[in-house]
């Protein structure tokens, strides 16, 4: 059974920084990729980031372009989700998700870990 655990979630001030990551265990083949999202209070779940496991290849929301970068270690079955300058709108609930072939819907998702930016 797959499994995906955040970590790294917590309060900062505006223009903080904090280092999200996504354990990923339990799976039986390598994923396509793995994808960053966050749902904040009476908002529907968004698009954050995303990266290819073999390639590496990312994408980013256009409100984590330049801010936000995202990158994963193949040995530990890890991704990471680097904030930077971070403002009182990145406050949410950030999940991290798998997605287990290419053009598949992300299938396994984690708990989440809550960020909070204070102004």
């Amino acid at each position: 059974q797959v499994q995906l655990v955040e970590s790294g979630g917590g309060l900062v001030q505006a223009g903080g920084s904090l280092r999200l990551s996504c354990v990923l265990s339990g799976g039986t083949f390598t994923p396509y990729g793995m994808g960053w999202f966050r749902q904040a209070p009476g908002k529907e779940r968004e698009f954050v980031s995303s990266i290819t496991w073999n390639l590496g290849r990312t994408l980013y929301a256009d409100s984590a372009k330049g801010r936000f970068s995202i990158s994963r270690d193949r040995t530990n079955d890890t991704v990471y989700l680097q904030m930077n300058s971070l403002q009182p709108e990145d406050t949410a609930i950030y999940y991290c998700a798998r997605q287990p072939f290419v053009g598949a819907p992300y299938d396994s998702w984690g708990q989440g870990t809550q960020v909070t930016v204070s102004s």
